[in-house]
């Protein structure tokens, strides 16, 4: 098995992978492309990506051309994540590290299911960041970054030990943590509410200081996750969003769901209170406010699809 991690492998360049591209790139010793086919290679070897005012140009190769990779970094939206199993399969290689930089905590079991967990490191990111287009923006000082970590440690830290490596040098920041599930979970129930009031509202983070009945849904929330977290034995190493307002995150920041619906995309809703749902009907612990709140978005999409049009 390789030891050093010298050729990485993006799949899905928005907020996230541009990230990773850009934290990456500079170093001298790691190989840094981009997954893509069809219009949508063309269009990144034609208008490059631009990231905080900087132009790119990425190399660009197909999954077949990427075989073997040491370091396969999934960034796709979740939506699209199950028909990039078939890229994710013919990209992994016997030595090949995947990390999942996707929100929510299921998207490793999903991937799993194509290549296995051997390869898989367990990860999370922090960034706030805006896509117009091919041009993308955040704070590269303020980001939190990326935490990764082994799901079990009885296996060894050999993947992680790579990893911290690679990102030594790098402009990313990046943290390994012994207790990755219980940090997965905290920013879930980070998301769960905050990422989705908002988006309800059409509102900066700000609300849930600033409004007691924005801080009511979102405490509702946190609740009904923390009751499925506690059936399936989870300890959830929780984070203070309202602490982090006014230092990293600014009152006016607008979370990834509610960027989706105020560009006219379809959410990531699915991953959040759609997983909710459907581990609160396995488990049996009701979710009624994210069941209200999972088809109360799902109708603003549908209303942004023009599907009540009714003029």
């Amino acid at each position: 098995m390789a030891d050093k991690i010298k050729t990485v492998a993006v799949l899905g360049v928005g907020a996230v992978g541009s990230y990773m591209f850009w934290g990456l790139s500079a170093k001298p010793d790691v190989r840094v492309f981009v997954i893509a086919e069809g219009e949508r290679a063309t269009r990144l070897k034609t208008q490059g990506l631009v990231i905080n005012d900087e132009q790119y140009y990425p190399a660009v190769k197909s999954a077949s051309e990427a075989r073997g990779v040491d370091l396969l970094i999934v960034s796709v939206k979740y939506t699209a994540l199950r028909e990039s199993l078939d890229d994710i399969k013919t990209i992994v290689g016997p030595d090949t590290i995947v990390l999942s930089l996707i929100n929510g905590v299921d998207s490793e079991d999903i991937i799993a299911e194509a290549i296995g967990y051997e390869r898989i490191v367990h990860s999370l990111i922090f960034i706030a960041s805006e896509r117009r287009g091919n041009c993308i923006r955040f704070d590269a000082e303020a980001t939190i970054g990326v935490v990764y970590g082994e799901k079990n440690l009885s296996t060894g830290t050999y993947k992680t030990d790579r990893l911290s490596e690679m990102f030594e040098g790098s402009m990313l920041h990046t943290r390994c943590s012994d207790d990755i599930i219980s940090e997965i979970w905290g920013k879930f129930r980070l998301n769960v509410p905050s990422n989705q009031i908002q988006a309800v509202i059409g509102c900066g983070l700000g609300a849930y200081v600033d409004s007691a009945h924005a801080a009511f849904l979102r405490q509702k929330m946190i609740e009904e996750v923390d009751a499925v977290a506690a059936k399936l034995g989870i300890r959830i190493k929780a984070i203070d969003e309202l602490a982090l307002i006014g230092t990293k995150v600014k009152k006016r920041a607008r979370y990834s769901t509610l960027q989706d619906l105020d560009n006219g995309r379809h959410t990531e809703v699915d991953m959040f209170a759609g997983a909710m749902v459907r581990m609160g009907r396995e488990l049996g612990v009701p979710t009624p406010y994210n069941e209200y709140t999972y088809h109360l978005i799902k109708a603003i999409e549908e209303k942004n699809d023009g599907k009540f049009n009714y003029e």
